[in-house]
């Protein structure tokens, strides 16, 4: 059978839509429990799932940033306009949580996508450059949430013991390593590296060297315009990463409501409100690391509840308000795989 990019299309949609069913049936509460959960949220869904438009909007910004960086050597009527770019990024994220190790589904649908509008080689590394950032600023995000966890435990707001301390220590020296390898594959190019990994793998080292023979060019070529980014367009390399990080901040936000909901807001005011807003970055920072230092999981089924209710008891609160959280998180994730499926199924103008 010829594998169509329609018939690809198919393929990614119907992925979607039986992830969308597999996650409704591992709830680890009954449907009953859910509708009371999703009764206690009531309108703050609202801005729960609404301030997904912004996340994603950032998101979608700082790919854009990046398919203009790579792409200069192109013509501007060629690259696909923001809306477009906004349109695959939610589609992208949508396949992402259907899919375990997150990227089996998303980027390559990508790739696909962009490819209608330029060249494969260009479409290939816009894509695998915005996945490098994607992950490049989760580091950094986590990094600086460990000096946001020790500035509050400065003013007295929250603990501090040798275990802690230990935890901490380990996770910065984890986003250390990870910055000076994403500096290599800045510099060097990521794709041969990659199939130079997958080569020692029992029984890929025959595939990988026909690959090799077959797409030497075209791999060459690609590490290339990766590296060029970085070095040659610092501007957009930046701007991306900002971009990036300040939607993992944006994210933030959806716990906070639900820790608003809860009444939790720190003895309100600007001052509480603040302190809520630290909270929910260093719980939703925390959930995430651990999240994917697991991520083989499909949708990260019981890893992400798990990362809620730790996270959240680390800072003091009780195990009740992280299920609640994980819960709604996941309402919201099968409505944006939906929307997603969706947009799947709608014809884009450039």
């Amino acid at each position: 059978m010829v594998w169509t990019k329609q018939r690809l299309n198919n393929l990614f949609f119907m992925l979607g839509v039986a992830a969308c069913v597999v996650m409704l049936l591992t709830f680890d509460v009954s449907f009953v429990e859910l509708w009371q959960h999703l009764c206690h949220a009531g309108y703050w869904l609202i801005p729960i799932i609404g301030v997904w438009l912004l996340v994603y909007g950032l998101n979608a910004l700082s790919w854009q940033s990046i398919i203009k960086g790579n792409c200069k050597d192109l013509s501007d009527t060629r690259l696909p306009g923001f809306w477009r770019i906004y349109r695959l990024t939610i589609t992208g994220y949508a396949l992402n949580y259907a899919t375990p190790v997150g990227g089996l589904g998303g980027e390559p649908y990508r790739i696909m996508e962009l490819s209608k509008d330029i060249d494969n080689q260009h479409a290939t590394s816009s894509v695998i450059l915005y996945a490098m950032m994607h992950f490049f600023a989760h580091f950094w995000f986590w990094f600086i949430s460990i000096f946001i966890y020790l500035a509050l435990t400065v003013v007295g707001d929250l603990p501090i013991t040798p275990a802690i301390g230990i935890v901490l220590g380990i996770i910065v020296l984890f986003c250390l390593l990870a910055f000076y390898l994403f500096s290599k594959g800045y510099q060097n190019g990521l794709v041969k590296y990659v199939l130079g990994l997958v080569s020692r793998l029992p029984g890929l080292k025959k595939w990988t060297l026909r690959f090799w023979a077959r797409h030497s060019e075209a791999i060459e070529n690609i590490d290339k315009q990766i590296a060029a980014l970085h070095g040659q367009d610092r501007e957009a390399f930046y701007k991306s990463l900002l971009l990036e990080y300040l939607s993992r901040v944006v994210q933030s936000s959806e716990v906070m409501f639900m820790l608003l909901l809860f009444g939790i807001d720190c003895g309100g005011g600007l001052g509480g409100l603040t302190l809520t807003f630290l909270h929910s970055i260093l719980i939703v920072s925390f959930t995430t690391l651990f999240a994917n230092l697991i991520g083989f999981l499909p949708m990260q089924i019981g890893v992400q509840e798990g990362g809620f209710v730790l996270s959240i008891a680390a800072l003091g609160l009780s195990a009740a308000l992280g299920i609640f959280v994980s819960i709604i998180c996941r309402v919201r994730e099968i409505i944006w795989i939906a929307i997603g499926m969706a947009l799947m199924k709608v014809k884009s103008e450039k």
